[in-house]
């Protein structure tokens, strides 16, 4: 009777792996099939800053080469506020299904030892797609700043502690992170004035409500040759060709300063891999078009390109990168 229940046993055992590993390979080609498949339908790829700035510039480049690409529409929606946290919190909490992007960027990894009352963490609750590009800032003030040069605006605010201020589109982006890397290594007290978008802050600056903005060369070089701003420096380790006569903060008496934004693509953690995977070939593919790499590099920027598996590393560098510059903040932001 013992034998005959222990027969029976193992008959029940084999039937079930039989049936749970038939369930595994009916799975599997459903997964293929949906990448092979997708997309089927309109994808929204959500930007967590204002209109007009450069993820918004940038984002709407990416979505018009998907849809040229995938023939569906890749619909983008900006979704500002709280230094982008409202906007990545969406999309942490979307359908893992690759119908929900984010576009990504530096604000996001500052933001993670910056914002601690985060309803999502950026590793834990995103997938990694693929890097887009990287761009130099520009150091503005506004023409009737007596200040010709970075060391003269140095000087200025040193005469006026706490008297000057700087605009910036919001807490951990990396137009404030920029700033309080700039006081911090200058050893300047002006005062950060958050707007809720980049589009106001730089307006902000140009109509003379703050002295002094860092913003993308991407979207202010056009300010700046108009005279709306006077530019004293860029960011980068060599000078912008988009402001070609403009001097480096090196060069220009700050030796060791560099601040840049760069942006990404990212999807809710659980996307299937081969959605992912074919997300970042159609990155790779667009932003390696010869039309495209000459427009951002009109604007300054300069395309990244990496692998999933590459992303997620540098991901991961830029949040230990961003939590060190923070405590060296004289003043926590």
């Amino acid at each position: 009777m013992t034998g005959r229940r222990m027969t029976v046993g193992k008959h029940v055992a084999w039937i079930a792996l039989v049936l749970l590993l038939a369930a595994v390979m009916q799975a599997l080609p459903a997964t293929e099939g949906r990448a092979q498949d997708y997309p089927t339908h309109s994808v929204r790829i959500i930007v967590p800053f204002g209109a007009g700035g450069p993820a918004d510039v940038v984002a709407r480049v990416l979505g018009d080469a998907f849809q040229q690409d995938f023939k569906q529409p890749f619909v983008i929606e900006n979704r500002p506020g709280a230094g982008s946290v409202i906007g990545t919190q969406e999309v942490a909490k979307s359908p893992p299904d690759g119908y929900t992007l984010l576009l990504v960027s530096n604000a996001q990894t500052a933001n993670e030892s910056l914002v601690p009352q985060r309803k999502y963490d950026l590793m834990r609750d995103l997938a990694p797609i693929a890097p887009l590009n990287v761009a130099d800032l520009v150091m503005v003030v506004h023409p009737s700043v007596p200040a010709t040069t970075l060391k003269q605006f140095i000087a200025l605010a040193k005469s006026k502690p706490g008297k000057l201020n700087y605009a910036s589109s919001g807490q951990g982006t990396p137009y404030h992170m920029a700033g309080e890397l700039f006081k911090a290594m200058a050893g300047i007290d002006v005062v950060h004035v958050p707007y809720r978008n980049s589009g106001e802050a730089r307006s902000g600056v140009i109509g003379g409500q703050v002295q002094m903005m860092i913003d993308s060369v991407t979207t202010m070089a056009p300010n700046v040759a108009a005279g709306q701003v006077r530019a004293l420096a860029t960011t980068g380790t060599k000078r912008s060709a988009a402001l070609p006569d403009v001097p480096t903060a090196a060069e220009a008496g700050l030796p060791g300063y560099e601040a840049t934004i760069w942006l990404g693509l990212m999807a809710p953690k659980g996307t299937p891999q081969p959605i992912i995977d074919k997300l970042n070939t159609a990155v790779t593919d667009a932003i390696k078009r010869p039309e495209i790499i000459k427009l951002w590099a009109d604007q300054g920027a300069i395309p990244m390109l990496m692998t999933p598996v590459e992303f997620d590393k540098f991901l991961r560098g830029d949040i230990v990168k961003w939590a060190d510059v923070v405590k060296r903040f004289p003043d926590k932001p």
